[in-house]
């Protein structure tokens, strides 16, 4: 069996800016029994640089190191994690509704025209329902307006 150190694994990365995220899927399959790893008294720093709010300054986290046991299974895990952890996580905004993009296709039409006829019955249905609403409030009871 072959043993080595978290903070060898977390070089190993592929981007080094998600190393926190890699320690805590790291934790989590330790605890949940995916992995065998065990802790050592010793602590080291991530690779990820963290910025306050309004400072320039970067800083760093230190985390507790461990020993891991490194069969095929935990190899496995681990490129699977990396793969993950590598990819492009920019979310991509939807494209704005105009008629070139409804030309060119990036924009579903049909999808664009059921939604706007979603949105048009729901604002009558809603119109329709303050006016019955108000008609059955506004009526009182009838009043003699005559003395008897």
């Amino acid at each position: 069996m072959a043993y080595e150190k978290l903070s060898a694994q977390v070089e190993q990365l592929t981007n080094p800016q998600r190393s926190d995220a890699f320690f805590k899927q790291f934790r989590d399959a330790v605890r949940e029994g995916k992995i065998e790893a065990a802790d050592l008294p010793e602590r080291f720093e991530l690779p990820k640089e963290y910025r306050r709010r309004g400072a320039d300054e970067t800083y760093t986290r230190t985390v507790k190191d461990m020993v891991v046991d490194v069969t095929p299974a935990y190899k496995k895990w681990f490129d699977g994690v990396n793969e993950e952890l590598s990819q492009n996580t920019r979310r991509v905004a939807a494209p704005k509704a105009s008629l070139e993009s409804v030309e060119s296709g990036d924009v579903d039409f049909a999808a664009m025209v059921e939604e706007t006829r979603r949105k048009m019955q729901a604002s009558f249905a809603k119109g329709q329902s303050l006016g019955n609403a108000r008609k059955t409030a506004a009526k009182p009871a009838a009043k003699r307006t005559t003395k008897k």
